[in-house]
């Protein structure tokens, strides 16, 4: 008998996630809000909506029943997008098994709140059992395809850390573990805000130069703001920090990037908003670390420059050009 595995959210991230956990020998289920589109997929096979032209093997179900996603399961995946977390957690509570491992692979930091999707899961499910954050470089049509790709699976318990890294490894699929669980989810919020920077950066035509220096600066304003809240300035340099930066500010897949270039060349953020069927993590992102670190006395130049972008209407050159022009001081 198969071990049962529950993905939340049926985006592109987490029916590959779900592709994984079929190849590691269980049977899936993937939860989508949209009961006419998931039944459209369990018909078809596919997933056109948000990851095209990969075909989905028998094992791995889809439906909008939470009741149904949940029964029997033996570890639960949540791949919601952030800011959704809050209004669709409610539906799994009555059905969350106690003991049950719970992945986090959502990547932000809610509106309103502050709150990293772990906090946000603890405190609607009140989960029995461990969280575990997995996060890194990972783009989903990348992934779906079988090409390598890495990660790092966090908790502050190393035996759930490495359970979790059994789960999801495989020969295309590398896994490793980190004890910094906030530092790990506090890369793959950041990350994003950085890459609407460097995707205005390609908007504007201002070259390698400058997009290699908004990506470095942007890594320390990272470390910065992540070791003010109590992660490990180190994480920042690895997977889920440095390398989910570079691969989200230079890939075509990258979502905020491709953001951060229609503003660049002079489109609203009401019109990109409109014409996206995919969530841009990094939009409400960087409204909400801007008011945590002004809470914290942190400064954050790049996001202060995004944010005024994304909604205070500023012109993105002059925002580029006050960033240039910022007093002198020592890397």
């Amino acid at each position: 008998m198969k071990p049962h595995a529950s993905v939340l959210g049926d985006g592109g991230w987490g029916t590959t996630l779900g592709l994984l956990l079929l190849e590691k020998g269980f049977q899936v289920r993937v939860w989508g809000v949209d009961p006419e589109y998931t039944a459209r997929v369990q018909r078809t096979r596919a997933n056109p909506k948000f990851l095209p032209h990969v075909p989905l093997p028998e094992g791995i179900s889809f439906g909008s029943d939470p009741g149904e996603c949940l029964e029997g399961t033996e570890l639960v995946v949540s791949a919601l997008p952030t800011q959704y977390l809050r209004s669709a957690l409610p539906l799994f509570r009555p059905f969350l098994p106690a003991g049950v491992p719970l992945v986090s692979c959502s990547k932000g930091m809610e509106e309103g709140t502050g709150l990293l999707p772990t906090q946000v899961l603890q405190e609607v499910l009140a989960p029995k059992g461990p969280v575990v954050v997995l996060s890194g470089p990972s783009h989903a049509e990348e992934v779906a395809q079988g090409l390598p790709a890495s990660v790092v699976a966090a908790s502050r318990e190393q035996d759930w850390a490495e359970k979790i890294q059994g789960t999801f490894s495989s020969d295309h699929f590398r896994v490793y573990t980190s004890l910094d669980s906030l530092g790990v989810e506090l890369g793959g919020a950041l990350k994003n805000i950085v890459a609407i920077a460097a995707g205005i950066c390609d908007g504007l035509n201002l070259g390698d130069n400058a997009k290699s220096a908004l990506m470095a600066r942007g890594l320390a304003e990272m470390a910065r703001f992540g070791a003010s809240l109590g992660a490990r300035a180190e994480t920042f340099y690895g997977l889920s920090g440095l390398g989910d930066l570079v691969t989200t500010c230079v890939s075509p897949h990258g979502r905020n990037r491709a953001v951060g270039e229609r503003l660049g060349r002079g489109e609203t953020l009401e019109l990109i908003l409109n014409s996206m069927e995919m969530v841009a993590e990094g939009i409400w992102t960087t409204r909400a670390v801007r008011e945590k670190g002004r809470s914290l006395g942190v400064e954050l130049p790049i996001t202060e420059a995004v944010y005024r972008v994304l909604f205070l209407g500023k012109s993105p050159r002059e925002e580029v050009r006050r960033l240039m022009l910022r007093s002198p001081r020592p890397e």
